[in-house]
């Protein structure tokens, strides 16, 4: 490998972020600008800024190598990711989240809801599942990447993620929500242009897209015999309805993420800070053609990689890296591309850590500042940036303790996780929030509360992918989770707690006494 190469790329890319990021910082003059960068943003960088947030080292190399374990099944989670979370985030929850939120006078996204339904708790309740829960989002997008800096430039592990955490905390914590999107914009950019570029090289290397399929089809008989005893057929088909490997699948990967995505106050916050349901309109497209390029591409090629493995090594993909999940991408890359193109995946790679590293840091922020800080002790503007900077700083600390304890193949794990908590405690309220004028303040506390316990008490206690690696239940009752029968043990969390959140959302708004009419009239006028 040529590092001066290496480090001339890294140079100029660091040089271009550093210069945005102080453009940024410069126009950064109040709490909206830091917060919701003055709600004039440009479609493209909106856009972008959404996609990068949304797609990151999880999808590429999380996912990816969940590919290559899972298969071509993982290409309906890339329809989700278009259709739910492009075009039904974009225009049927952005366009009311927009003027809604401007109605409100908003910043953030738990404030959004306190605002909707006029109550502080629901506020602060908010910022501390995500002060506290995001955490673990961040630090596998971290390990996605400090895992390619290991593998390709034989740098140690925890050094890496030292970088990049330093690397990622200086300019949110001085630019803000448009230091933050500037950024992400130039990050997405790099992205598409590299996962395009992956694709096409991929299916020319293995012959075009009819033979590199039917080889893979072909290669069915050596799939995993422990996955094909969990119900996996192969890499072309789906697995046996029913089996643990179809519920995980499908319940964490492809619902965990394809719905869970829709409640992602991270993702939410960007439709505040456009001018214009037409600027939303522009993005749609721009939103759409980066996530079905980026998403595909890791997919398709974490699959593809069991052939270039078994015809090198005589190994699949899983079997040629150890059984970690999460080095098949960087290894594939690492040993089937030029060498030019690994300097070019790795600035790839390199953007999309960075620019969902910056949207996580920046929303625990804000939750500590704003949601949590200011709504209990009611202090205004500079205190609630300034105590932000310092929740910025917090949240980059405890992701990188994270990202050294955690396990390996977690982050495609990881990810599903943090969606499925925030879909348990936020889905149902915002839906009804934006929908539903006769949703009431005690049935959105409700609906808020218990989707986030349920949601904790299957991770905890049902769970056998989470409950096995805390070891809670089996230290309380002397086994892995309470529910040992078929299919429990595999079915997500998010499929009990969302509809439990919907429940008691609808039932005790039922119940309750409705929201004053004025109110209601404010939140939803020119909607």
């Amino acid at each position: 490998m040529d590092y001066l190469v290496l480090a001339i790329v890294f140079i100029v890319y660091f040089i271009l972020v550093i210069y945005v990021g102080v453009l940024a910082w410069k126009k950064t003059k109040s709490s909206e600008d830091f917060m919701l960068a003055g709600r004039k943003t440009h479609p493209y960088i909106m856009a972008l800024s959404y996609g990068s947030t949304f797609i990151s080292t999880a999808a590429i190399v999380g996912f990816g190598g969940m590919a290559g374990k899972f298969g071509m099944s993982l290409l309906w989670l890339v329809f989700l990711n278009i259709f739910v979370g492009i075009f039904i985030a974009f225009v049927v929850l952005g366009k009311r989240t927009r003027k809604m939120g401007q109605n409100l006078g908003s910043l953030t996204f738990p404030e959004f809801l306190s605002r909707r339904f006029n109550s502080k708790f629901i506020q602060y309740f908010s910022g501390a599942v995500i002060f506290f829960g995001m955490p673990i989002y961040a630090s596998v997008v971290l390990i996605g990447a400090a895992r390619f800096l290991e593998t390709t430039l034989a740098i140690d592990f925890s050094i890496s993620l030292l970088i990049l955490s330093v690397i990622v905390a200086f300019y949110v914590i001085f630019g803000g929500i448009k230091g933050v999107m500037y950024t992400e914009a130039v990050q997405g950019t790099i992205m598409f242009v590299g996962m395009l570029f992956l694709l096409v090289f991929t299916y020319w290397m293995f012959g075009g897209v009819t033979v590199a399929h039917t080889t893979l089809t072909n290669l069915a008989p050596q799939f995993s015999q422990s996955a094909i005893a969990l119900g996996g057929t192969g890499w072309t088909s789906f697995p046996s309805l029913g089996s643990p490997f179809w519920w995980t699948l499908v319940s964490t990967i492809i619902i965990g993420v394809g719905i869970g995505v829709l409640a992602q106050p991270q993702l939410a916050v960007r439709f505040m800070t456009v001018e214009s349901d037409k600027e939303l309109n522009r993005a749609v497209l721009m939103g759409g053609l980066f996530i079905a390029i980026c998403t595909g591409t890791a997919y398709i090629v974490g699959a593809l990689s069991n052939i270039y493995f078994f015809d090198h090594l005589g190994k699949i993909a899983v079997d040629a890296v150890g059984g970690n999940v999460d080095k098949i991408i960087p290894t594939f890359i690492n040993m089937a591309l030029p060498e030019w193109f690994v300097y070019v995946f790795l600035l790839t790679l390199l953007a999309a850590a960075m620019s969902t590293l910056s949207s996580q840091y920046h929303a625990q922020g804000t939750s500590l500042g704003r949601d949590i800080y200011e709504t209990l002790k009611g202090k205004k503007n500079i205190q609630s940036v300034t105590l932000t900077r310092i929740g910025i700083l917090i949240a980059v600390v405890l992701a990188l303790i994270l990202s050294l304890i955690l396990p390996g193949s977690v982050v495609a794990v990881g990810t599903s996780l943090f969606y499925g908590i925030c879909a348990a405690a936020f889905l149902s309220v915002y839906s009804c929030a934006l929908f539903w004028k006769r949703t009431t303040r005690e049935g959105a506390i409700a609906g808020l509360v218990s989707g986030t316990i349920a949601s904790l008490f299957c991770i905890i206690f049902t769970f056998s992918s989470t409950a096995s690696g805390l070891g809670i239940c089996q230290f309380l009752f002397g086994q892995t989770t309470l529910i040992t029968s078929m299919p429990w043990p595999s079915v997500d969390p998010i499929l009990i707690s969302v509809p439990i959140s919907f429940i008691f959302t609808i039932v005790v708004s039922l119940l309750t006494k409705p929201m004053d009419k004025n109110d209601i009239d404010k939140a939803f006028a020119d909607v």
